[in-house]
């Protein structure tokens, strides 16, 4: 399959990069790096990217930024960050990719913990994981031409832990293998509407 993986210079890209990369012909999409540019808070951005890709057969995303901090402290701005990057900008690759995405092909989108598991100054994170996780049931049953769409919401990566484990106390951390065959299973298998949760 070619398969086009936005956000594959981070941690959880990767990942998907190392599990996938087996099997299938990847486009390896970044902000800063990778095959191709994109920034996926601009619609233009991702029409210019599926244009220069062509015809694919599934379309991974593990990007999207968010806004930590104390609740007390978030504005309408500070939600407004996860909401248009994590959460549009997300949407905005299913929506700008259906007809790029051959018939039977897939969608794979990337929430998190936060919303199930929270902690301190995670507010932002968690709202737009959990608004990732309300599109791909409710968008399942109307995607096109038999397109599938899956959510994987991963733990705390074991190498990120240097980064971030401080705010993560008492988390098991996850390894970047079971992290990676959470998205095969999406991409190869057959699920649809799923949040696929590796902790």
């Amino acid at each position: 399959m070619k398969i086009i993986v936005v956000g594959a210079a981070g941690d959880i890209g990767k990942a998907v990069c190392e599990e996938l990369g087996r099997c299938h012909d990847l486009v390896r999409v970044g902000r800063s790096r990778g095959d191709i540019r994109v920034d996926i808070s601009d619609r233009a951005s991702i029409d210019e990217m599926y244009a220069r890709v062509g015809p694919v057969d599934a379309v991974v995303s593990t990007a999207g930024d968010v806004h930590f901090g104390p609740l007390e402290d978030h504005t309408d701005e500070t939600f407004m960050l996860g909401l248009g990057q994590k959460v549009m900008g997300q949407i905005n690759l299913v929506l700008a990719g259906f007809n790029s995405v051959g018939p039977g092909g897939s969608f794979t989108l990337t929430s998190g913990v936060l919303d199930r598991d929270p902690i301190r100054m995670g507010a932002g994170a968690a709202t737009a994981n959990g608004a990732l996780g309300g599109f791909v049931v409710g968008a399942a049953i109307e995607m096109p031409r038999q397109q599938r769409i899956n959510v994987v919401s991963p733990g705390l990566l074991e190498v990120s832990v240097p980064r971030y484990g401080k705010w993560f106390p008492g988390h098991d951390p996850v390894s970047s293998e079971r992290v990676g065959r959470a998205y095969a299973k999406s991409v190869e298998g057959a699920i649809t509407g799923q949040v696929i949760i590796v902790e």
